[in-house]
């Protein structure tokens, strides 16, 4: 009996395999796009930076930095203000973690070498000498946050009273440069922040003007604008901020220096926003906005600032470094924070002194935290900018 003639693929199990596979990955990819059509605009910017693998490891260690800054008193063995005359220039102790075979972290002494020639002291290694370390170790007391009394450090020698212990040495008044580094975080990550956000106030404000009303308006500010961009940066903050009394309180001079800082960093984030609302201003949902009767501030900062607020939010993050920067080189050459007050601009000041660098070179070592905190910093602003930007691909 001959067999019926048939068309078409007969059914098998392989083909059968391949077709649902497919089918799959096609309903995936419905899933896909239509999550990305439904997602919001952090969602996507969210998206945008964790592709970005470099941004996102600079972004972990930007938090770390700044919680460093927050827990400072307990993270540091000592105060900022502890010293020991008997140890000027102590160099850095490297720690072990085994004494005899058995587990007891610890550093070595210091003992004293006499130059025949010069009858010059320096320290030398004493192997004989040990400085027991421990963790969450009672010391000097302080106040967490401002207002939480407490004694307990994360690391330092176990015996407070005793021999001290200087990781990464000493400066010339005996003081730990450890500790002044971790509380100098503190002020130096602070006015990064507040200087930004004074910078962003000052910013939003004069920008949006300028791109919301145009004509005039915008070209006054335009020509402020321009005026501040062409004084030299350094001359300017250092004419301002000798307007400071001298015997202002740190907490002033803190305050002012922040000021004049974010009075000649506003310009650029001006800029930033008269563009964006230049191009935001003739679209329909701002022309709705403005047919329904609301007010211009309403427009300007409910209806078109949130449109670009994940751009503003990267711009802001590229512009904590420059602020940073500008308190380390004001300090530096002295004219910004003064002692008492612990930054790493202040902690630099000893480093204009060539002799005192070449007998101890860790006194460099705050320059160091400047320049790994500024390029974290710039790394992480950076794919935060692309993420937040809306025609990269």
């Amino acid at each position: 009996m001959t067999q019926p003639f048939t068309t078409g693929p007969q059914p098998s199990e392989p083909l059968g395999g391949a077709a649902i596979t497919q089918q799959a990955d096609s309903d995936n990819n419905n899933d896909a796009e239509q999550e990305l059509a439904l997602a919001s605009q952090w969602k996507l910017v969210w998206w945008g930076f964790k592709r970005h693998r470099l941004a996102l490891v600079c972004g972990f260690i930007t938090l770390f930095i700044y919680l460093v800054a927050v827990f400072a008193p307990f993270l540091a063995p000592y105060s900022s203000s502890f010293h020991n005359s008997d140890y000027t220039y102590a160099p850095p102790q490297v720690p072990s973690l085994f004494d005899d075979g058995s587990l007891s972290p610890h550093v070595n002494g210091y003992g004293y070498e006499q130059d025949p020639e010069t009858l010059a002291l320096t320290f030398t290694v004493d192997e004989d000498q040990t400085v027991p370390i421990g963790f969450f170790v009672k010391g000097e007391e302080y106040e967490l946050f401002g207002f939480i009394p407490w004694d307990r450090h994360l690391i330092g020698p176990k015996d407070y009273d005793g021999e001290p212990m200087y990781l990464l040495g000493a400066d010339s008044n005996g003081r730990d440069l450890l500790s002044r580094i971790i509380h100098g975080t503190t002020i130096s990550m602070s006015i990064g922040l507040v200087g930004v956000l004074f910078s962003l106030l000052l910013g939003v404000v004069l920008g949006g003007i300028s791109g919301y009303f145009g004509g005039k308006v915008d070209n006054a500010i335009q020509r402020l604008i321009e005026f501040i961009i062409a004084i030299p940066t350094i001359p300017l903050w250092m004419a301002l901020f000798a307007a400071v009394p001298a015997g202002w309180s740190p907490i002033q001079r803190y305050f002012a220096l922040t000021v004049v800082i974010s009075l000649v960093g506003w310009v650029g984030m001006a800029r930033e926003v008269r563009g964006k609302f230049f191009a935001v201003r003739g679209d329909d949902y701002v022309t709705a906005a403005i047919a329904d009767g609301a007010s211009q501030p309403r427009v300007m900062f409910r209806h078109m600032l949130p449109s670009f607020t994940s751009h503003i939010i990267a711009n802001l993050s590229l512009s904590i470094p420059t602020i940073i920067l500008a308190e380390t080189a004001l300090s530096f050459i002295g004219l910004g924070l003064q002692t008492p007050t612990v930054s790493w601009g202040v902690l630099l000041q000893e480093a204009q002194n060539i002799r005192a660098v070449s007998t101890a070179p860790w006194i460099l070592i705050p320059g160091l935290a400047v320049v790994f905190t500024v390029l974290s910093m710039n790394f992480f602003g950076d794919g935060l900018r692309d993420a937040a930007d809306p025609y990269k691909n």
